[in-house]
């Protein structure tokens, strides 16, 4: 990959809000678990005569809760446009949008340019030719960043914290789909290309480092950049030419006579900022000044409420840096690896804790230990007990840990030869062998402090 100080990338970040009814009716938002057009009335379908109710209250609370937290400015008085575009999914021809509630925010570096509230379009199945329209009216807002991103990863690194407040603040839903991302990307200040719908935070990242390879090649052979809107194909992870790049007046922006003037009163603020949270980046830094943590550890701990949670009431009992690199270790990796947030794990936090005192107890190893996490998560049950049935009771006669030792130094020679010339890896290996030999028995630095000192 080329230097990337070249590169410029902006966001729109398009979150629904957790509401139980949509923006402008009555109708439920849950339109995962019903069938196709179930959820629907004569105001989210757009049928003649139809009129939208008053803007949902919960909506433009969360809202506020938001555009507080990203620390803008909360405009006293907005208004609701039509934008308007032909397209199966949009019922009514035009979907409606309001204009900037929050302006002028920051978080970090990265200035936001706005935050606005809008109606989700239903769902259209191309292949299949199909409207479903239980979605259509959900509240859904959008924040817009300047472009003052200069890499994926940075990319990344925000919509981390972005995810973080939302967690939060509990204002989002979380279901597939429910978070959607277009990103504008440019070089050296050339043609903007954006790529729409990207459909999880996870695939900004991929989507970015595609399209920038795309565009150096291009440059690289003497041709242009063409302004344009692409699609990302999650499945091949690349970019491909959904149409030429719209502008603001292709949209026909009105304002909407059917929806009166939003005023947003200091009352109304006041109340949108009552019970606000700690919020990720104050609580990082309070929990390394408290704990005396690593600050790359505070922040990977504050990513989920429920994480950081956890690591304040197990750090009363345990060293705290012990606990930060337990969570950020072996219970983060066995939940990523299984998609899950620690809420969804449903790991009674008294589990938890008594596996963690075990373990830097010494009475299970920290490959028992890690066996017994993961059938804990899968099998919902209580580590004293798993302990017991997957036979992990910690080996403590020495005699028997040389002999086995012995074994596995005798029949790995070449392993041995290795490490000696250098090769740091076949130590591992060497004390991996013991390891799987005891079932997890032994604890690999003992084993490794063993071997070091018979060879």
């Amino acid at each position: 990959m080329e230097n990337m100080s070249n590169v410029i990338i902006g966001l729109e970040i398009h979150v629904q809000l957790k509401t139980k009814s949509k923006l402008f009716c009555d109708c439920p938002t849950d339109y995962l678990a019903v069938e196709p057009n179930a959820n629907i009335c004569p105001t989210c379908t757009a049928q003649p005569g139809s009129k939208p109710y008053s803007l949902n209250k919960q909506a433009l609370n969360n809202l506020l809760r938001i555009a507080i937290a990203l620390n803008c400015k909360v405009v006293n008085e907005s208004f609701v446009q039509r934008k308007h575009y032909f397209y199966p999914d949009l019922p009514s021809g035009y979907q409606r949008t309001s204009k900037p509630l929050g302006t002028e925010g920051r978080l970090g570096h990265i200035r936001i340019r706005e935050v606005h509230i809008e109606e989700d379009p239903g769902r259209y199945e191309l292949r299949a030719g199909t409207v479903d329209y239980n979605r259509a009216g959900v509240p859904l807002i959008e924040i817009v960043t300047e472009p003052d991103m200069r890499s994926p990863e940075e990319a990344r690194k925000f919509l981390d914290e972005i995810s973080a407040i939302l967690n939060y603040l509990d204002v989002g839903r979380d279901e597939p789909g429910s978070t959607r991302v277009d990103a504008n990307v440019s070089l050296d200040g050339g043609t903007r290309v954006e790529i729409k719908n990207i459909n999880s935070f996870k695939g900004v990242y991929t989507a970015l480092m595609y399209e920038i390879v795309r565009q150096q090649n291009i440059l690289r052979r003497g041709k242009q950049v063409e302004m344009e809107t692409r699609h990302f194909d999650e499945a091949t992870g690349t970019t491909l030419t959904m149409r030429k790049k719209e502008t603001e007046a292709d949209y026909r922006y009105v304002p909407d006579p059917d929806v009166p003037p939003l005023k947003i009163s200091a009352k109304l603020v006041d109340q949108a900022k009552k019970g606000m949270p700690e919020l990720p980046r104050a609580k990082s830094q309070r929990l390394t000044q408290d704990y005396k943590i690593r600050e790359e550890d505070a922040w990977i701990l504050v990513s989920e409420i429920e994480i950081a949670n956890l690591f304040e009431k197990m750090a009363k009992e345990f060293d705290p840096q012990q606990v930060a690199l337990w969570i950020r270790g072996p219970l983060k990796k066995q939940l990523n690896y299984r998609n899950l947030g620690l809420k969804e794990a449903v790991a009674k936090e008294q589990w938890l804790s008594s596996l963690l005192s075990m373990f830097l107890k010494g009475e299970v190893t920290d490959k028992g230990m890690e066996q017994i996490l993961i059938a804990m998560i899968d099998k919902k049950k209580d580590p004293k007990a798993l302990k017991k049935e997957l036979g992990l009771e910690k080996i403590e006669d020495m005699a028997e840990i040389e002999k086995v030792v012995d074994s596995v130094i005798a029949a790995n020679q070449k392993a041995i030869a290795d490490y000696k010339a250098g090769e740091e890896k076949a130590l591992n290996f060497i004390v991996g062998q013991v390891v799987r030999m005891t079932k997890g028995k032994v604890d690999s630095k003992l084993a490794k402090e063993l071997i070091l000192k018979k060879i």
